[in-house]
C-alpha cells in the first residue's frame, strides 16, 4: 500500500488579543440578541427551564451556551450546561479570521452548517437559522 503524501500547511493560530475580541462581539451579540428573543425572563417551571444564555472559549473554539436550572423534585435548583451552537476558527485561511458555524445534533455530534465564514457572517447566520437557535 502506497504511503500516503504529506504536505505542509500554513496555519494561522488566534492570539490572545483576537480572542479578547471575539469574544466581545459575541458577548454583546449574546446580550442583545439572543437574551431578548430566547430568554426575556427566566421562567421557573416543575421540568428544566433556561436560566442564562452564554459563550466560552475552549480552544480555537467558541461555543454559545444555554444554562438550565432542574425543576424536578428530586434534584430541585441542580444546574447544568448545554451548548447548542459553536464556532470553530479556520486556522488554515490566513488573510482574515474565518469560522465554521457548528450544529450540535441530536446524537451529540458537531455538524458543519456553514464554513469559512467571517465573524458578523457567522453572527447573522445565528440570528436567522432556526437550527442554531438553542433549544427552550
Amino acid at each position: 500500500m502506497p504511503r500516503p503524501v504529506r504536505r505542509w500547511v500554513r496555519v494561522k493560530a488566534l492570539s490572545a488579543e483576537e480572542k479578547a475580541v471575539i469574544a466581545a462581539a459575541c458577548e454583546d451579540f449574546i446580550a442583545r440578541t439572543l437574551k431578548s428573543r430566547f430568554l426575556p425572563e427566566v421562567r421557573p417551571t416543575e421540568f428544566n427551564y433556561p436560566v442564562d444564555i452564554f459563550g466560552k472559549w475552549r480552544g480555537s473554539r467558541y461555543s454559545f451556551i444555554m444554562r438550565y436550572r432542574s425543576g424536578f423534585p428530586d434534584n430541585l435548583g441542580e444546574e447544568f450546561n448545554a451548548p447548542f451552537t459553536r464556532l470553530d476558527h479556520v486556522e488554515e485561511h490566513l488573510s482574515d479570521i474565518r469560522f465554521n458555524v457548528m450544529w450540535l445534533r441530536h446524537t451529540g455530534q458537531w455538524w458543519c452548517l456553514h464554513s469559512s465564514v467571517t465573524l458578523e457572517e457567522a453572527l447573522r447566520l445565528i440570528e436567522s437559522d432556526e437550527l442554531l437557535w438553542p433549544i427552550c
